[in-house]
């Protein structure tokens, strides 16, 4: 054990001795290692941050429902397109077909929604905001929590009574100094009474619903002033089974209501889509993979540059300390002793280089999070993934000098 930590302290101390006796030379070889730690960590962390982004604003959409509507997520064939126009819209009666006759499904909500238009509070209005009428089980399938005030009760649900819960935005543009719980708001013409506030969720490249501008309404109040039958609206249905069971056999239970109510043949083809998000992650992991390959080639090749420099600076040192080392193996130092030394060495040049690359990515996190929407992180995994690849070149870029210093002839060492 004393042995390893003098072996480590010997090749700590060499490394150090090369950096401080040729800072010129030594900082243009460690460059390539920055530049390439940096570009395969720096890609790696955006990719993995894009992808935490992405997912985040997934998951507002549910990991264990099935979603139900005329249009596919994910097709990549473009002649689809008039094939999936002619499909009829999800329809009230297809909610209330599933609602009659499925046995897997635990709760199901009907979704529309539309442009809200003007909303306004006296003198405050707000435009660019939407509309969202559900069903009253909708809450407990999207689990969106309430910072103010309360859920619609059922009877406010059936009777479609003039009740509404705004997002967190939309509740500060039209009461930025008062409680906006109790006051009226108008929305199309009609006044509703403001009873809940939805807890923020802040800005985000990947909402892909925007519940910070809501104005959601029970279902059958926003059917007192909107056609739920028009084309111009959006429109879905959300099925989330039961715990016990599986996404896919409720998708398969689903697929025998709606073609028995629709009246499909055996022949002809579903007239919907059934979607999760596993269908969503699965069409990005190639994309996610291949940015970081992407990354890793670039980076690659300037971690090749970089691992012929620091050879060359572990040619020169093994040149440089030539006598040392006849020196060292005549009192006794073994050939692996000096071996490990010159590894030691040279893996610690390139984690030092690594450690610079690090620290500009670190810097690049910041700055990107601090001036967009875009949150960017730099976690441990990479950072560990950053380090080892440093270990790695630096055993590489040392093995030959290290070998050819341990293989030297002690007596013609001396003479050197």
């Amino acid at each position: 054990m004393i042995i390893l930590f003098k072996i480590l302290y010997e090749g700590i101390r060499q490394a150090a001795h090369s950096l401080v006796s040729n800072k010129l030379r030594s900082f243009l070889s460690l460059l390539g290692i920055t530049i390439g730690i940096f570009a395969i960590v720096a890609v790696r962390s955006a990719v993995d941050s894009l992808q935490a982004n992405v997912m985040s604003g997934i998951s507002e959409l549910g990991s264990d429902v099935v979603y139900v509507e005329k249009w596919p997520w994910t097709s990549t064939d473009e002649n689809n397109y008039w094939k999936f126009m002619k499909r009829p819209e999800v329809s009230f009666e297809d909610y209330e077909v599933i609602r009659e006759k499925s046995k897997l499904a635990h709760l199901t909500s009907f979704v529309i929604s539309a442009d809200s238009k003007n909303i306004s509070y006296r003198s405050s209005s707000v435009s660019g905001s939407f509309l969202m009428g559900t069903t009253y089980d909708y809450q407990e399938i999207q689990k969106l929590e309430i910072e103010k005030g309360r859920y619609f009760t059922p009877r406010e649900v059936r009777d479609g009574l003039d009740k509404v819960i705004i997002g967190n935005t939309l509740a500060n543009e039209l009461f930025p100094k008062i409680e906006p719980l109790g006051k009226e708001i108008k929305m199309r013409g009609k006044k509703f009474t403001v009873i809940g506030v939805l807890k923020k969720e802040g800005e985000s490249l990947f909402n892909f619903i925007n519940f910070d501008e809501v104005a959601w309404l029970p279902l059958n109040s926003a059917r007192k002033f909107i056609n739920i039958k028009d084309k111009g609206l959006q429109r879905s249905l959300v099925v989330k089974p039961y715990e016990d069971v599986e996404l896919e056999a409720l998708k398969n239970e689903l697929t025998g209501i709606l073609r028995s109510k629709r009246k499909l043949k055996p022949v002809e083809e579903n007239d919907f889509s059934l979607m999760e998000m596993t269908q969503i992650n699965q069409s990005l992991e190639g994309f996610f993979s291949t940015l970081n390959l992407g990354g890793f080639i670039i980076g690659i090749f300037a971690l090749i540059v970089g691992m012929f420099s620091v050879a060359n600076i572990m040619f020169v040192s093994v040149k440089e300390r030539t006598s040392q080392i006849g020196i060292k193996m005549a009192i006794g130092a073994k050939k692996e002793v000096i071996l490990w030394e010159f590894l030691i060495e040279g893996i610690i040049l390139c984690v030092i280089g690594g450690i610079m690359g690090l620290a500009f990515v670190y810097g690049v996190v910041l700055l990107v999070s601090s001036l967009s929407p875009f949150e960017m992180t730099l976690s441990m995994g990479n950072i560990i993934y950053g380090i080892g690849w440093s270990i790695v070149i630096g055993l590489i870029a040392a093995i030959i000098p290290a070998v050819q210093a341990s293989r030297l002839d002690p007596v013609v060492a001396i003479r050197k």
